[in-house]
């Protein structure tokens, strides 16, 4: 079976005698190399090259699943995966976070502790600061609730680095929430 092309040599290949091979198609992939024409065929082939490329694939073993919780624990924590939390965001990076709030306003955290109302020792919260959107100017900030828990000031504060950035950031969302109900309903 030979397929007509079109193809002719440039000026400089005449010249020289030279003649482009014409390409042959052998019937096994005759199908293959031509895309068909009838939507029923493409379909066939497409279904065809489907199930070749399935039954190529490398069989793998199931991979381990992942334990979210374990990971995002301090202790936990593997030396790659350090800047999950507060702590290990602001070692590793030598800076606080930010984070983009429900407001799509941006925000930085810091950790604050005070002498707790009950029981003693110290209560540590979050204190977020929105910046301008241009980042020239801070513009306002709110408190998120008690987080962590210390019989020490620095014993409170610690607990609370050991956030994860997902709690950091829920605590976030919640406090904007806040704002925006005691805004509402003054």
């Amino acid at each position: 079976m030979r397929q007509n092309v079109n193809v002719k040599p440039g000026p400089l290949a005449r010249r020289a005698g030279w003649r482009l091979p014409q390409p042959r198609v052998t019937p096994q992939l005759a199908h293959t190399m031509v895309p068909p024409n009838n939507p029923d065929d493409q379909d066939r082939l497409f279904h065809e090259l489907e199930r070749r490329a399935f039954d190529e694939l490398p069989a793998d073993e199931e991979p381990e699943p992942l334990d979210v919780l374990s990971v995002l624990r301090p202790d936990t924590v593997e030396p790659g995966l350090q800047d999950l939390t507060l702590g290990g965001y602001i070692e590793r990076h030598q800076r606080v976070p930010a984070f983009e709030g429900i407001d799509a306003q941006p925000y930085t955290v810091d950790v604050d502790a005070e002498p707790a109302a009950e029981g003693g020792g110290y209560v540590a919260f979050l204190i977020f600061v929105r910046w301008a959107a241009t980042g020239a100017g801070i513009m306002d900030h709110t408190e998120s609730r008690d987080v962590a828990r210390g019989a020490t000031e620095a014993e409170a504060k610690a607990a609370a680095l050991e956030l994860s950035l997902y709690e950091v950031k829920a605590e976030l969302d919640r406090a904007i929430e806040r704002r925006r109900q005691a805004l509402e309903d003054e």
